[in-house]
């Protein structure tokens, strides 16, 4: 077994572990960002730990590639949270009058104005 094996190679942009949705920028995020060994990364999630570490292997064989297929991935990220934040939806607005209001109660019930 091929360690591409283990991928589903959907688009240049979307490289997901063969029977899962996960893709593979979810596992070496965890591994590269925030230290976590394969078998952490293992325990919680529904992926195995040969499926961990076929994802590291992948990504040691070809750095450069998922180097920059992650960075070009946080860029689309960043991308559609600005075009959210500049045209948030009927419900985001929502939200964020809800949480508005919800504030101003807890300022004026932490000063409230005494005769």
């Amino acid at each position: 077994m091929q360690v591409e094996d283990h991928f589903n190679f959907l688009r240049p942009d979307d490289i997901r572990l063969q029977g899962s949705r996960i893709g593979i920028e979810t596992i070496l995020y965890e591994y590269l960002f925030r230290a976590r060994t394969p078998e952490e990364i293992a325990n919680y999630t529904s992926l195995t730990l040969e499926q961990v570490y076929a994802t590291i292997l992948y990504y040691l064989h070809n750095k450069e590639a998922v180097g920059q297929y992650i960075t070009e991935g946080l860029e689309w990220g960043e991308k559609m949270r600005e075009e959210q934040r500049r045209n948030p939806s009927t419900v985001h607005k929502k939200i964020r009058k809800l949480r508005a209001e919800r504030d101003a109660r807890r300022k004026a019930d932490a000063n409230p104005v005494s005769l």
